[in-house]
């Protein structure tokens, strides 16, 4: 490294015109003092590399010794040559306990000697700033690894269940997740895509970097484009300043891209290019922006028959597709029902203040036999309504069924066993709308989650069936 600034202070002038020009010499620039008080006055207000400092400063005036110790206890950093007129021991020991840098004595190989003392501190500031920079390292690590620590612990990544069906899971979890490629996660709704994609950010190296999300369903397809590649100002009306999108906000990390066979084809070509070049431009943009993004992508469709239909891009299922992990039915993974459920009732314990402690064998072997269609979200919901009803400290199966959906009454066998095929399906699928609605307390964005739809898709039934007027 350089120096670039040198303060110099000593009373005589030929002695600081000297310095002067060893120092411009080498590069740096110079400033000179007579008096050590005004030194340090300008080295409390201006930075400097290294102040070289005569231990006689004059009558009536404080002395280098005395100037470096108080320069010393204010900048400790700062690095302090001494210069001596007659390099007496004394003066040595004296300038070292004031935390002087080095010791050189005034004579007629002063020149000499300041080009050997100022690499020695050149070479004492390098070690002192790789020092920092490593102290600084660390301390980020210790952050990462801390925030790594909370983030694989944190409920919403963890992978709860000991069935044979979700150890698979999570071994393929750990082993992708260290290799910088997409991954595909496939399964039905309420199973915990979105969980395994937080998962799989985790424990990879881009822990510490961001993790976004988006739900390519509940964005209509003339506004995903900007969402995920983002927008310059007045692209379009209402366009009134730059938008970054998901990709750019996801640099460094991971973007989960959940229900992404509701793409059109030509949007999943523009996928495609992402993911294959790292490239894109903004809408109205014509600047290429470069990112660093890991894509995990999610459907409960089938993407095999998709492409069958011509629905779906063959090459970006195989691009997506280096890992594909399929996320069992909770019906395949009955034996998790009762680790689950004590999961979710020790979350729900630590977010509210509720006073059931345990669940009763009979409540377990009730929501054993439940089919769960609305897999482990159901469970979840389920779990938290019968210990919000319940009375005791213990959950019983009386409780379990009073927070189960009612049967439905809209059958093959029932009343609409005459109806055509479409209106059957109709009824069938009203009278799912109004039982979730009635779990979810009339909360339509509740009754919405039960049934695995966005906010919108409940919206548009809820209107289609008149919900509303009922």
């Amino acid at each position: 490294m350089t120096l670039q600034t040198i303060v110099c202070v000593d009373d005589q002038p030929e002695v600081r015109r000297l310095l002067a020009d060893v120092f411009r010499a080498r590069g740096a620039g110079v400033v000179g003092f007579d008096d050590g008080d005004a030194a340090i006055a300008y080295l409390v207000a201006n930075p400097a590399d290294l102040v070289v400092l005569d231990v006689d400063l004059g009558p009536n005036r404080r002395s280098g010794i005395e100037i470096c110790a108080a320069l010393r206890s204010r900048l400790p950093e700062l690095p302090v040559i001494i210069l001596t007129g007659h390099g007496t021991i004394d003066d040595a020991v004296a300038a070292v306990k004031a935390g002087a840098a080095d010791v050189i004595t005034k004579d007629p190989y002063l020149e000499d000697r300041l080009e050997l003392s100022v690499d020695k501190v050149e070479r004492i500031l390098q070690h002192a700033r790789d020092r920092r920079r490593l102290e600084q390292e660390n301390a980020a690590l210790r952050v990462a690894n801390e925030r790594l620590r909370k983030v694989v612990s944190e409920p919403r990544s963890a992978i709860v269940g000991e069935s044979a069906a979700i150890l698979a899971v999570v071994a393929k979890i750990e082993r992708v997740a260290p290799i910088p490629r997409p991954v595909l996660v496939l399964g039905p709704r309420g199973t915990g895509k979105e969980l395994v994609a937080r998962a799989i950010h985790a424990l990879s190296p881009r822990a510490a970097a961001p993790f976004v999300t988006i739900n390519c369903a509940a964005v209509p397809e003339s506004l995903l484009e900007s969402e995920l590649f983002g927008h310059e100002q007045g692209a379009f009306t209402g366009a009134t300043k730059l938008k970054e999108g998901k990709f750019e906000l996801a640099d460094g990390g991971t973007l989960f891209l959940d229900e992404i066979g509701n793409m059109s084809l030509d949007f999943q070509a523009k996928i495609l290019r992402v993911l294959e070049y790292q490239r894109f431009e903004r809408v109205a943009g014509s600047e290429p922006i470069t990112v660093d993004v890991r894509v995990i992508a999610a459907t409960n469709a089938d993407l095999r028959q998709a492409i069958a239909r011509g629905e779906f891009r063959a090459d970006l299922y195989d691009r997506l597709a280096f890992e594909v992990i399929q996320l069992p039915a909770l019906a395949q993974r009955m034996d998790d029902v009762p680790v689950l459920a004590a999961y979710f009732l020790a979350r729900f314990r630590h977010e509210v203040a509720v006073h059931v402690r345990e669940i009763s064998a009979g409540a377990l072997d009730r929501l054993a036999r439940y089919d769960f269609p609305g897999n482990v979200r159901e469970l979840k919901n389920v779990v938290e309504r019968a210990v919000y009803q319940a009375r005791g400290d213990v959950l019983t199966d009386d409780d379990v069924d009073a927070a189960l959906p009612p049967p439905t009454s809209a059958t093959a066998d029932g009343d609409d066993a005459g109806l055509p095929l479409p209106a059957r399906v109709d009824a069938f699928e009203a009278q799912l709308c109004r039982d979730a609605l009635a779990r979810a307390r009339f909360n339509q964005k509740d009754a919405a989650q039960l049934l695995g739809l966005t906010y919108d898709q409940f919206r548009q039934r809820y209107r289609k069936y008149g919900l509303g007027k009922e």
